[in-house]
């Protein structure tokens, strides 16, 4: 039986109401990054845990068994275990090993910065003017594949891209918010995530205040409450 495998018929045990232990089979999978599955299947349970925890210290290893189990079960994570796993995970090690995963082993749907309606190019180039003086160096900058509306846009650090939504590739939609969006996405290049008490923080103090040097950071804040009357609130997010 493998060290994993210990660890998480150990968590079954505290976490599973007196509940016979299941059959277990747990791997470890080359996922591209930091992933772990856990799946209930004919009374079987299958764990499939990133290669990049191979190695990792048994503490950690035992955290994210327990981590997993209860969310298996539906149960509150213990407290003690998910800050020891999110401590682990979040060492710059681990993170490197991640961030050298998702290069090699997964992929980056590019489309065209050219859509219908705006040239995502040529607005980088205009709002890299206006508000960085030219200095941010041009990411690969792509439409989505389908028209997200829960995320509007997306930098990834580790790909070097940004992504807008293609439900904003529309003459509906008025240029400067699409502006809007594109800048926030800048401004994660110029501001790198910070690491405070354990957690990563993308949307820091002076994230916000240069957000809203935006010309029109009102009439965004404006445009996305009312997208928000009619569905899902869409936000923003880095990776």
């Amino acid at each position: 039986m493998n060290e994993a495998k210990k660890f998480f018929i150990d968590a079954f045990h505290h976490l599973g109401s007196n509940r016979g232990i299941p059959a277990m089979d747990v791997r470890f999978y080359p996922y591209a990054g930091l992933r772990h599955t856990i799946r209930l299947r004919s009374g079987h349970v299958y764990v499939r845990l990133s290669d990049i925890c191979k190695d990792c210290p048994p503490e950690a290893m035992r955290a994210l068994a327990f981590v997993l189990v209860a969310r298996l079960l539906g149960k509150k994570v213990p407290a003690v275990h998910e800050r020891t796993y999110r401590d682990y995970s979040l060492t710059p090690e681990v993170m490197r090993l991640s961030d050298i995963a998702r290069r090699r082993r997964g992929r980056k749907m590019i489309s065209s910065a050219q859509g219908t309606t705006y040239d995502l190019e040529k607005m980088f180039s205009k709002i890299n003017r206006r508000y960085f003086d030219s200095s941010l160096e041009k990411p690969t900058i792509t439409w989505s594949q389908r028209k997200t509306r829960s995320i509007l846009g997306h930098h990834d650090r580790v790909y070097g891209t940004i992504t807008i939504s293609k439900s904003l590739d529309s003459p509906q939609v008025p240029e400067w918010f699409v502006e809007f969006i594109l800048y926030h996405e800048m401004l994660h290049i110029k501001h790198a995530a910070r690491m405070i008490n354990g957690r990563r923080y993308y949307h820091t103090a002076a994230f916000r205040l240069d957000e809203r040097r935006f010309a029109k950071f009102e009439d965004a804040q404006r445009w996305l409450e009312q997208v928000a009357r009619q569905r899902r609130v869409p936000r923003a997010r880095a990776a």
